[in-house]
């Protein structure tokens, strides 16, 4: 759906879902549509954030590093991009095997 929108825009280097100008929308416009949208209670959940985190853990899970991310998502700092929005990876087998060596040496 976003590539036929693309390709449909009048403003090929502008937003996906350009302002009447163009432009950037509006952010209190953007979130009442969201909510027409989505309907009633059932949906209450799906607000931009939402999005944003999908779209987050969609390139962290693609291999970008935080800072590739924290630039997609306009952030300055990736830590901020990490503790909010990136996944914590699977731990390493070596630290749990130093653990229960540890836990079996008592």
């Amino acid at each position: 759906m976003l590539k036929r929108r693309h390709k449909a825009t009048s403003f090929p280097n502008g937003p996906i879902f350009p302002d009447a100008l163009g432009g950037l929308r509006d952010p209190s416009n953007t979130r009442k549509d969201l909510r027409k949208a989505r309907g009633g209670d059932e949906f209450a959940w799906v607000t931009s954030h939402v999005f944003r985190k999908t779209a987050a853990t969609i390139l962290d899970e693609s291999g970008l590093s935080a800072r590739q991310v924290a630039d997609q998502l306009g952030h300055a700092r990736p830590s901020m991009t990490q503790d909010t929005y990136m996944g914590r990876k699977t731990v390493d087998r070596r630290a749990a095997d130093a653990l229960e060596g540890a836990l079996g040496e008592q």
